[in-house]
C-alpha cells in the first residue's frame, strides 16, 4: 500500500504497461479535477460557503489504485490498472459509474467523482460521489477476457465497494452485463448467509438479475425531461424542436428515441466513427439509427444519411445540441461553430471552461451536466431502494418519480440563478453546495 501526496491511500504500484500513460496524464495534466474545483469555487463565492466545507470538498476522501493480473484467452498474463475515487459521503454511500477506456486516469476519475457529489446533492438523493475505471480499450479484448478483467478488478477493490458504502454503476463501455458480473463476484466474497445483500452492491443490472425497469434509458430520459421543462420557459414546445446529438451510445441514443416519440426532429449525429446529417426534411430516424449502431458499432454508413465533417456537424443549425459522448467536446473552437439555442449536456464534463465562456458570450443556454444527466443516478437510487427493500416498481412509477425529482431540481436551479444572477452551471453547484453545507452544519465534524 502506498499513499498519495494528499494523504489518501492507494493499493499497489502503478507499473503495468496499460497504466503508464494514465499515470503520466494524472501528474502532468490535472485539468479535469482542477476544472471541477474552479466550478465549485465560483459557486462557493456566490453563496459565501463556509470555508471548512470548501476545504473538505477540495480533495477526495479516498483514492484507491490497483494493478491486477488477468489471464488472456491465449494463456498470457496481462497486467491492468484500475481506480476507485471516493470524493465525499456526507449525504450517503459513495455512488458512481465504472468505465473502461484507454484514457482513464486518476485525474479523470477524481473529477467524475466530484461531479457525482454535486449531482447527488443537487437532486437531493442520499448518495455521495464516487467513480471508477480501468485503463483499457475493451474492443481489443474478447468477451471472456472482459469478464475475467471485471471480476479480477472487483476482487482487487475488495471491501472498497459495498451496498452501504460504495455502489458502482455502468458508465462508458460498461453495461448491465458488466454489473451482473460484479454482483456475482462480490457475492462470492460474502458468507453464504449474507449473499442476499450482494444485489445492492451495484445498480444498472439486468432487470432479470435485480435491476430496475427504466434504468437503461434513465439518463436519456432525464435529458429529455429537462429539455421539456426548459421549452415553455423559452416560448417553445418540445414537439417543434430540432436537435443534434454527439455520441449515440446509452445516453445519446435513448435521448434521441424519446425525443422522436415527442415529435422533435433529429438533424445530425456524430460519434467516433464519423458524422452524418439528414437528407430528408423529416430528419434522421432515431430508432433505425440505434439499430444500425448496434449492428455496425457506429453511425457511419447509415442508409439515407449524408456523411459530413466534424466542423459541419457542429455548425448544423438546430434548436438543441446534446453532447452525450466524453469530456472536453465543447471547446472555445466548437462553441463558436454552434448554431443552437440550448446545449443539454448528456455527458459528464463535455464543456471546457473556455467553451463555457463562449457559450455565455453568445447567449446560448446550458442545461449543465450535473442537472441534465442526473436521471441515471436518480433511477440508480430507485434500483438500490428496491434491492434493499425487496420491492419492484413498474415503469410508469419509475418515470413519474424521476420526473418529480428533476422538476424540483430544475426549479431550485432556476430560483438560484435568478436570486444570485448566476449562470445555470454555477447555480446548480450553488444549490448542491448549500445542501452539503447544511448537513455539515447540523452534524458537525468528528471529533
Amino acid at each position: 500500500m502506498t499513499t498519495l501526496a494528499n494523504g489518501t491511500a492507494t493499493l499497489g504500484p502503478i507499473t503495468s504497461p496499460h497504466s503508464a500513460s494514465a499515470a503520466l496524464r494524472a501528474d502532468d495534466q490535472p485539468r479535469l479535477f482542477q476544472r471541477v474545483r474552479e466550478q465549485m469555487d465560483r459557486a462557493a463565492e456566490a453563496i459565501d460557503l463556509a470555508p471548512e466545507v470548501r476545504k473538505i470538498l477540495a480533495s477526495p476522501a479516498c483514492e484507491v489504485s490497483v494493478t491486477f493480473p488477468v489471464k488472456m484467452d491465449d494463456g498470457r498474463i496481462e497486467m491492468f490498472s484500475g481506480y476507485r475515487v471516493q470524493h465525499n459521503n456526507v449525504l450517503g454511500p459513495f455512488k458512481g459509474g465504472i468505465r473502461y477506456h484507454p484514457d482513464v486516469s486518476i485525474d479523470e476519475v477524481r473529477a467524475l467523482a466530484a461531479w457525482m457529489t454535486i449531482k447527488c446533492a443537487l437532486v437531493d438523493v442520499p448518495f455521495g460521489g464516487g467513480k471508477g475505471g480501468v485503463q483499457v480499450d475493451p474492443t481489443t479484448l474478447s468477451r471472456r477476457e472482459v469478464e475475467r478483467m471485471t471480476r479480477r478488478f472487483v476482487y482487487a477493490l475488495g471491501a472498497n465497494i459495498g451496498p452501504g458504502y460504495d455502489v458502482p454503476a455502468p458508465d462508458v463501455n460498461t453495461d448491465a452485463r458488466t454489473m451482473a458480473w460484479i454482483v456475482d463476484t462480490y457475492a462470492a466474497t460474502l458468507p453464504p448467509q449474507e449473499r442476499y445483500r450482494a444485489l445492492a452492491v451495484v445498480t444498472g443490472k439486468p432487470v432479470s438479475a435485480g435491476g430496475s425497469v427504466g434504468r437503461e434509458k434513465a439518463t436519456g430520459q432525464g435529458v429529455v425531461d429537462l429539455i421539456e421543462m426548459w421549452a415553455p420557459d423559452n416560448r417553445c414546445k418540445i414537439s417543434d424542436l430540432t436537435y443534434t446529438v454527439q455520441g449515440f451510445g446509452k445516453v445519446g441514443s435513448w435521448a434521441a428515441r424519446i425525443l422522436k416519440d415527442k415529435g422533435a426532429k433529429l438533424l445530425a449525429v456524430q460519434d467516433a466513427t464519423g458524422a452524418i446529417r439528414a437528407h430528408a426534411a423529416e430528419g434522421l430516424d432515431a430508432d433505425a439509427l440505434a439499430t444500425h449502431v448496434k449492428k455496425t458499432g457506429g453511425v457511419a454508413g447509415f442508409p439515407g444519411a449524408q456523411a459530413i465533417s466534424r466542423e459541419a456537424f457542429f455548425g448544423t443549425e438546430a434548436d438543441v445540441f446534446i453532447p452525450a459522448a466524453l469530456e472536453d467536446q465543447v471547446t472555445a473552437e466548437t462553441a463558436r461553430l454552434l448554431k443552437v439555442r440550448l446545449v443539454a449536456e448528456g455527458a459528464n464534463g463535455p464543456t471546457t471552461t473556455e467553451g463555457d465562456a463562449v457559450l455565455t458570450e453568445r447567449s446560448i443556454a446550458v442545461l449543465p451536466d450535473v442537472l441534465c444527466n442526473a436521471g441515471g443516478v436518480i433511477v440508480s437510487y430507485f434500483e438500490w431502494l428496491q434491492n434493499r427493500g425487496g420491492a419492484a416498481w413498474n415503469a410508469a412509477e419509475v418515470d413519474q418519480r424521476l420526473k418529480e425529482i428533476l422538476e424540483r431540481a430544475y426549479a431550485r436551479t432556476k430560483e438560484m440563478a435568478a436570486e444570485k444572477s448566476l449562470d445555470w452551471r454555477s447555480a446548480a453547484y450553488a444549490v448542491a453546495l448549500r445542501r452539503i453545507e447544511q448537513v455539515y452544519a447540523e452534524r458537525g465534524i468528528f471529533p
